[in-house]
């Protein structure tokens, strides 16, 4: 669906943008880490419990060796009281209406503004402007400039000071 937002046009004129609306999509599931920059996207079509634990699987991983904390809403999906979360994986939930705690949300809003006023042939196209975004405009430091917030980096760095 073409997700309509501002652009310029003269004074009075009122902007033509073509438009397009069709049920088929697509999911990203993404950890970005405000410390590093560091990030793990998986695109999948579909949200439930078995495969957002396919998530977690896959982003175990990647380096396996390091701790990964993951913010998570109440979503129906993220309940995996079934399933055995990988031992390098902590999750953390965060109350209700409260999506300015999850790093990750700034980046799908990010995503989001540069998605605006697109139209797209078909689902694979979206999915290669997806890949390509993704590869080409999240870079650490953007991730980090997006991300950052004292309340995640000044807890980090206080766990490390002796």
């Amino acid at each position: 669906m073409t997700h309509i937002g501002r652009c310029l046009t003269a004074k009075g004129v009122k902007p033509i943008v073509k438009y397009q609306h069709a049920f088929k999509n697509t999911y990203l599931y993404g950890s970005f880490s405000p410390i590093d920059g560091d990030s793990f996207v998986y695109e999948i079509e579909g949200t439930t419990s078995e495969i957002f634990y396919k998530y977690l699987l896959e982003f175990s991983k990647h380096k396996p060796t390091e701790l990964k904390v993951i913010i998570i809403d109440n979503a129906g999906f993220h309940s995996l009281k079934d399933y055995k979360i990988p031992v390098n994986i902590k999750l953390i939930r965060i109350p209700p209406y409260s999506p300015e705690l999850n790093p990750a949300e700034k980046i799908w809003a990010y995503i989001k503004q540069s998605y605006k006023n697109k139209v797209f042939e078909n689902l694979d196209n979206v999915k290669k402007w997806l890949h390509n975004y993704v590869k080409e405009n999240l870079t650490e430091n953007t991730i980090m400039g997006i991300t950052h917030t004292n309340l995640y980096n000044k807890n980090y760095k206080a766990c490390f000071e002796f």
